[in-house]
């Protein structure tokens, strides 16, 4: 009896070998699908109602006579991109971190192709109907448009938002050269985001093309902005990511007034002020931000998520599609404006949906899978 409990004793003393517990999934961040929802309806607001050129052959006459508050409001909307490229860098620090480059490239190319193939076919068929009154593209620019390199090339674009997907591809590029090959820890991405601060003021003023392709100096300070918040979001406490998102805030807050303010303008379609571009940058810091501190936790409802998956289908289809859309709804069925405007933006998610559902869910794996086994 005795011997036997000296020698369970003993067997506890003696220090054991644990393996240690998987690690834990981390939850999915809801509110920023929510939030990637709100940049899609900004960008989309803004081709409906906050500029002229296209959409005003779609509604008639401009959408400052469609609109008249709404239009002042609406020309922000391009603002959503700035938003969009903030989530990203958020996100792809993420999804890199701890992922090999072969995974990283499958995840990305298997995000982006699936969908953007269908909707490049799907607008160019749509506009070489002889009742769409928007010239498609050639049949060869079309084609190439399928490679995503149709900027580089110059050739006509399908989609006119596929430049913001050029500009996420070189960002794409960056981080995986710089981070995921070598393999993605806190320091490397530090050392990341305070090498390419400094080049891409280097690259606005030395004027050079090439440098300007590479380093992207008006839209890294937003990625870099993103990657901070997402230091952020690991430990809230890391003094270094905090200057690395207040850095690029006050950067990307200049560009984008440079890029976008037009008071001086006597022809412009609605007058941006410096004000009301410096809040927008600031909503997508802040918003950012927020979910990277857990403020946002709350916001964990399931719809959600499926608000996030339609986000980027829309995005792809509502500009042209949209155009069309109301064109026949306003102009063809005499439906009054506003009614109009909320059709078009449903009848553009009903179809990102579908998109989601028949494209994205049966390709976007099998795709994923194919590129991560093979060679």
């Amino acid at each position: 009896m005795t011997e036997t409990v000296v020698t369970t004793s003993k067997a506890q003393a003696r220090p054991v070998s644990v393996a240690p517990p998987p690690r834990r999934r981390e939850g999915r961040l809801r509110a920023l699908d929510g939030l990637r929802l709100v940049a899609a309806l900004m960008v989309a607001v803004y081709h409906y109602a906050g500029r002229g050129g296209d959409v005003t052959r779609a509604w008639g006459s401009s959408p400052k006579a469609q609109f008249p508050t709404l239009h002042q409001f609406a020309a922000y909307g391009c603002l959503g991109v700035q938003v969009f490229f903030v989530i990203s860098g958020f996100v792809i620090c993420m999804s890199g971190w701890g992922r090999p480059l072969q995974s990283f490239v499958a995840s990305r190319v298997s995000r982006l192709m699936p969908a953007y193939w269908v909707a490049v076919l799907l607008v160019t068929a749509v506009f070489a109907l002889p009742s769409v009154v928007y010239e498609a593209v050639s049949p060869s620019d079309a084609l190439v448009n399928l490679t995503l390199l149709q900027q580089p090339l110059g050739v006509d674009r399908v989609l006119g938002v596929c430049w913001t997907l050029w500009v996420e591809i070189r960002f794409y590029a960056l981080f995986a050269v710089c981070v995921v090959l070598p393999g993605a820890n806190r320091r490397r991405v530090v050392m990341f985001c305070a090498g390419w601060t400094p080049a891409a003021a280097i690259a606005q003023a030395a004027h050079q093309p090439l440098l300007d392709l590479v380093v992207m100096p008006e839209y890294a300070a937003f990625f870099i902005g993103g990657i901070g918040l997402h230091l952020v979001h690991r430990d809230r406490r890391d003094a270094y990511a905090w200057g690395i998102v207040v850095v690029s805030f006050l950067i990307g807050q200049h560009y984008a007034v440079r890029g976008l303010w037009n008071a001086s303008d006597p022809n412009a379609f609605a007058h941006r002020t410096t004000v009301g571009i410096v809040l927008v940058v600031a909503f997508a810091f802040v918003a950012v931000a927020a979910i990277a501190l857990g403020l946002l936790h709350w916001a964990n409802w399931r719809w959600l998520t499926v608000a996030g998956a339609l986000t980027y289908p829309f995005y792809l289809v509502h500009e042209h599609l949209g155009w069309v859309v109301i064109r026949f709804l306003h102009r063809g069925l005499h439906v009054p404006s506003a009614a109009t405007f909320a059709l078009t933006v449903a009848s553009m998610l009903v179809l990102a949906w579908l998109l989601n559902r028949f494209v994205e869910k049966p390709l976007t794996p099998r795709l994923r899978t194919a590129l991560a086994k093979a060679r």
